[in-house]
């Protein structure tokens, strides 16, 4: 036993499935982050139970009227799947006898619950897909390592470990589909080839705008196949082979879309968005007739790319670091690696292109971009594998610059976990706009920890005219702060959660000391070297 618990600590594997719980262990608070995952949550509670997905009340700020006038959610259904087993099992914990003096108070144990073991779950698998990606790309055991952990903690994924939206589970699928239609791309393995479109279907399920996750994924094939040099008959052949297998996969899951679709609306061919738009125009004529789409496709497009509010280049300057690697060393990175940036950079613009001109084209109550956060993430994801392969061929200066991005980096998204996402939004509607969010945070930060939000003038009417929000927006962001500033759990219990919280910090931390051990210490693989055979088995 002590000889396997040894060997334990010696893999990168279960060294970063540590780390990558704890991460997403220590940032939790405990709340589903925003109103539509505690939406999504609902429907997955009227999965099982007699409660509707949507609450007369909550009409009309939220729902659509569905067959026979129910009232149904707008979202797909892919995220509501995920939570159902740790919605079952939240939800008999929340009934035991310890509770019933905690009652439904926020965060309730249902959302606790649900909170830690579906993020603990997804970022465990991401950080394994992820260090088996960049493995596949040739990057070595310390560069995957290190590009894993880069991804968990310096973009905007970490933000979404502690917010709960769809972002890291369609991030996760999308993944694991490039990862394995790789995979098959070299061993001519089916089942590589149906987990890889099966990812990437069960994405539609969540979001059907994933179909650009689906399409990009597929091009990042076609790009391989042409960066090796096939040709012809040989390119038609691969073509077919994937197409084989893809095409139904893809055709079964936008099935079972529209038949969850059908089910809710009695239609298998529109959208939910048409719906809402119509029911929304009809409450408010004066709307324009191409509601939900009334942005100025350039301010929409550009105000993602540079307004001080959302731009990805604040919220994610990894992405910075990534496209001038590629650029800098586009000869020397191998026909993969070409390939996966062209295929994701693509992705990127069309999303951008696409969400130009919703009237909430940055996800309104968002950190950032939350559209366009996970295409953001996907290309950043080469930016500290690329600069610790070629960190001699770029020289001191590009190491340098580097590593102040990097570190700024994991600054922000540190940030972005202190307090909870609205606040600076309130706080926009006595500044104006533009805001700097980035900076405005920061000054958040200090001005609390010291006492001073009055005295600076960061307390306005707007954060306190809903009461549970002012609760949550008035204390850091996780679970053992929040406890004690609602104040209904026992004293005795906020001592076990801040002291669970400390220990779990400390874990990560000698985690993360001991991945560097071990990295130092793990075998490097070149540009022409085989990726291992353990690797590529890997799930």
């Amino acid at each position: 036993m002590n000889s396997r618990f040894r060997l334990w600590f010696r893999s990168p594997i279960f060294l970063l499935s540590l780390a990558a719980g704890l991460i997403a262990f220590a940032v939790q608070s405990g709340e589903v982050g925003t109103a539509d995952t505690m939406h999504r949550l609902q429907s997955t509670h009227a999965f099982w139970t007699s409660e509707p997905p949507v609450f007369p009340n909550e009409y009309p700020e939220f729902g659509v009227h569905g067959r026979n006038g129910s009232l149904q959610s707008w979202y797909g259904i892919g995220q509501s799947l995920l939570m159902l087993p740790q919605d079952v099992l939240g939800t008999y914990i929340g009934r035991l006898h310890v509770f019933d003096r905690y009652g439904d108070t926020d965060p309730t144990v249902r959302d606790i619950v649900v909170t830690y073991l579906t993020q603990m779950f997804v970022t465990v698998l991401t950080a394994l897909v992820c260090f088996r990606l960049l493995r596949q790309f040739l990057f070595s055991v310390n560069h995957s390592i290190a590009g894993t952990l880069a991804f968990l903690l310096a973009t905007t994924h970490l933000h979404y470990t502690q917010n709960m939206m769809e972002n890291n589970y369609i991030c996760l699928l999308t993944l694991v589909g490039i990862s394995f239609e790789y995979e098959w791309l070299h061993t001519g393995s089916k089942r590589a080839l149906a987990i890889g479109t099966g990812a990437l279907g069960l994405n539609l399920l969540t979001r059907l705008t994933t179909g650009m996750d689906l399409l990009a994924s597929a091009f990042f094939v076609l790009l391989v196949l042409w960066f090796e040099g096939v040709r012809g008959r040989a390119l038609w052949r691969r073509c077919r082979e994937y197409a084989v297998i893809a095409v139904p996969v893809f055709c079964f899951f936008g099935f079972l879309d529209r038949l969850y679709q059908f089910y809710r609306f009695g239609s298998f061919t529109n959208t939910y968005v048409s719906l809402v738009a119509k029911e929304t125009i009809a409450r408010d004529p004066s709307l324009p007739s191409n509601y939900p789409w009334t942005t100025p496709w350039h301010e929409g497009f550009f105000g993602a790319l540079f307004a001080p509010e959302k731009s990805i280049f604040l919220f994610d300057p990894l992405i910075i670091l990534a496209l001038f690697l590629l650029v800098l060393h586009w000869r020397r990175i191998p026909p993969a690696v070409r390939a996966y940036a062209i295929a994701t950079c693509l992705m990127l613009l069309a999303y951008l292109s696409f969400y130009a001109r919703y009237f909430a084209w940055a996800g309104d109550f968002a950190w950032g971009d939350r559209y366009v956060s996970t295409s953001v993430e996907l290309v950043a994801l080469m930016a500290i594998p690329l600069l610790l392969k070629y960190r001699h061929e770029a020289g001191r200066a590009v190491w340098i610059m580097g590593m102040v991005l990097l570190v700024v980096s994991v600054l922000i998204q540190i940030e972005s976990l202190m307090f909870w996402l609205p606040l600076e939004i309130y706080q926009e509607e006595t500044l104006g706009h533009p805001t700097f969010v980035i900076a405005l945070r920061a000054k958040n930060i200090v001005a609390f920890a010291l006492g001073k939000m009055n005295a600076w003038g960061l307390n306005n009417v707007p954060m306190t005219q809903d009461p549970w929000d002012y609760v949550h927006i008035t204390c850091w962001n996780f679970l053992p702060f929040l406890l004690g500033r609602v104040g209904e759990a026992p004293a005795w219990v906020v001592r076990v959660a801040f002291a669970i919280w400390f220990t779990a910090l400390a874990a990560l931390a000698a985690t993360l000391v001991r991945i560097r051990q071990v990295a130092t210490h793990s075998p490097r693989v070149s540009a022409q070297g085989d990726t291992p055979s353990w690797q590529s088995r890997l799930v």
